[in-house]
């Protein structure tokens, strides 16, 4: 049995497999999924597990290079936004249209779908390399 880390099977294969450029989504519960694009479902009930601390928990094993929001979330959602801000720290956040971060998600090798209800809660994580 895994001692730390990610404890879900899927998130933790997904994450060991992802190379430079990859890029992995987190969701809240109504972002649309793309057919085709792999779905890691751990929405519980409304709001479990939240958005930051999936985010904070990702954050502790994938290498971040970039990210992506949707500029909706700063208007809409400030608190969330300024908690993705405080956990991305230095790494730099792209911002477009909510419609085109949709768009963006077809590219994505998953989607991490929490139970966040909070609207706009959404990241595209894009992989760095730790060398």
């Amino acid at each position: 049995m895994k001692k730390f880390g990610v404890l879900n099977q899927g998130i933790s294969e997904v994450i060991a497999g992802m190379g430079h450029g990859d890029q992995l989504v987190i969701g809240d519960c109504g972002l649309p999924i793309p057919q085709g694009i792999r779905r890691i479902d751990i929405a519980l009930t409304p709001g479990v597990p939240g958005f930051l601390e999936t985010l904070c928990v990702i954050l502790q094993e994938l290498e971040v290079e970039s990210a992506v929001i949707a500029n909706e979330m700063e208007d809409v959602s400030l608190k969330m936004y300024e908690g993705v801000r405080e956990l991305l720290g230095a790494v730099p956040i792209q911002r477009c249209s909510h419609e085109e971060f949709k768009k963006m998600n077809q590219k994505a090798v998953a989607v991490i779908r929490t139970g966040e209800c909070t609207p706009y809660a959404n990241i595209i994580l894009n992989s760095g390399v730790n060398f």
